[in-house]
């Protein structure tokens, strides 16, 4: 799995590099997010610009990052959604429950307010 991870005082950015979300990368997934909450970081942003592709085992890796954020009383924040993206997590209703903003500099906003 390509990513890249930038630490704030606040929150860490976790940038996905990869064009499919899919099984073959969802259990890392989860399990980079159990660490970088580990470490501290009860806010994280998921920044998947480059992800055009995301399947139910990826959703479920966004709902581990959600809940583990949850669960220390953080945040987690999506962005740079695809369309196809987009669509799954409507149509799986959980736009409901994830934040999602357009940008990385709006769910910095959300997380500072």
């Amino acid at each position: 799995m390509r990513y890249s991870l930038d630490k704030n005082e606040k929150y860490a950015v976790f940038k996905l590099h990869e064009q499919k979300l899919n099984t073959l990368i969802s259990a890392e997934l989860k399990s980079e997010m159990l660490i970088i909450n580990s470490q501290g970081f009860n806010n994280i942003i998921l920044d998947l610009t480059d992800t055009l592709y995301c399947d139910s085992s990826g959703l479920s890796a966004i709902l581990v990052g959600n809940r583990v954020c949850r669960n220390a009383s953080g945040q987690f924040i999506i962005t740079g959604l695809s369309e196809n993206v987009r669509k799954l997590i409507t149509i799986s209703q959980l736009d409901t429950v994830l934040s999602i903003s357009d940008s990385i500099d709006d769910a910095v906003v959300v997380i500072n307010q």
